[in-house]
């Protein structure tokens, strides 16, 4: 069923070396855009996260969200996706405190356990043990944040006596946890407020949360929306916009590609390709306003949709992106407030 549904946008900070900026101004620059969007109507702005990256793209995102929650007064900031396996869980509970103080009780995170081995042995993690660690992670992270005093003796994890101070200002973070197989529907099921993912997986969160006895009137979906634009010159629209997104395609189907990864390729390809293939694929769509609301609609009846993240073209300078936020947010936000 259609209904509310709030919209933000996913800053991963690339500063591909085709089109490289200076670091210092390049990050000035999103952050003041992410500070604008509030004032547009946009919800909230979310950070993911990767490394060994050549473009930049953002391995710090509990850093940028604290940015961005400093300079704003509504706008929810939240991981998306932090990856769990590469944090200590008493750290991270705690630099997530904090920075849910700093926001003021806007910060939501959402997890998952990662695809890259490179990821894994540049921090001297078992790539194969990542899911076994991600479940010890939960456990620990979600006790501390309900203001428990913890004690673990995991298989990962050995933790005497720990606490957090100050508290997270609502008594929990919200957390919602991304992935695809049945594995980390499972873990959306018993620790998440939701999930991260896509239309299709819907069926497969719906059975976890049923099988799990949760209240599936309240289940919650996240999608991740990088390639669509809405615009008014369709024409010009692919254009100028098409070779950024093109990038970002590639260097996740490189991402991809580099272990044979599962969960991240799909219908939708994330395969590297010429820009002409990518034209052509379908990946990237170029809407009207109405487009983009049937669109939005559509999703709504298949799945319980509540929120959509948007991309931002890497490398192309944010005052040439606004009109677009703009229409945006002038055209699509207020047909589903």
């Amino acid at each position: 069923m259609s209904g509310k549904l709030t919209f933000g946008y996913i800053y991963d900070f690339r500063n591909p070396p085709q089109w490289h900026r200076d670091w210092a101004l390049h990050y000035a620059e999103l952050i003041d855009f992410a500070a604008w969007t509030e004032g547009q109507g946009f919800d909230a702005a979310w950070f993911p996260e990767h490394h060994i990256a050549s473009d930049g793209y953002l391995p710090a995102p509990l850093i940028a969200a604290t940015a961005v929650a400093a300079r704003t007064s509504s706008l929810r900031v939240g991981t998306a996706v932090a990856l769990a396996p590469l944090y200590n869980p008493v750290r991270f509970a705690t630099e997530c405190a904090v920075l849910d103080c700093i926001a003021g009780g806007r910060l939501e995170v959402t997890l998952a356990i990662g695809y890259r081995r490179r990821e894994t042995q540049a921090f001297g993690v078992d790539f194969a043990k990542r899911g076994a660690m991600f479940d010890e992670f939960l456990e620990i992270v979600t006790r501390l944040w309900a203001g428990e005093t913890v004690s673990f003796d995991g298989k990962f994890y050995q933790i005497k006596v720990a606490s957090l101070m100050p508290p997270p200002p609502r008594g929990r973070i919200p957390l919602y946890i991304g992935g695809f197989v049945p594995k980390a529907m499972e873990r959306v099921a018993k620790w998440a407020d939701g999930y991260f993912g896509n239309v299709e997986a819907a069926p497969l969160y719906l059975d976890k949360l049923k099988a799990a006895g949760k209240d599936v009137s309240r289940a919650s979906m996240r999608l991740p929306e990088l390639f669509t634009v809405v615009a008014q010159d369709k024409a010009q629209t692919w254009e100028e916009l098409a070779p950024h997104f093109h990038h970002v395609n590639n260097t996740y189907g490189d991402m991809a590609a580099e272990d044979q990864a599962l969960g991240v390729s799909g219908d939708r390809g994330l395969e590297t390709m010429s820009l002409e293939a990518f034209k052509a694929s379908g990946i990237m769509r170029v809407l009207s306003p109405g487009e983009a609301i049937d669109l939005f609609r559509g999703m709504q009846d298949r799945a319980p949709v509540d929120h959509v993240m948007l991309g931002i073209p890497p490398g192309l300078p944010s005052a040439r992106f606004k009109p677009y936020a703009e229409l945006f947010a002038r055209e699509v936000i207020p047909a589903f407030a």
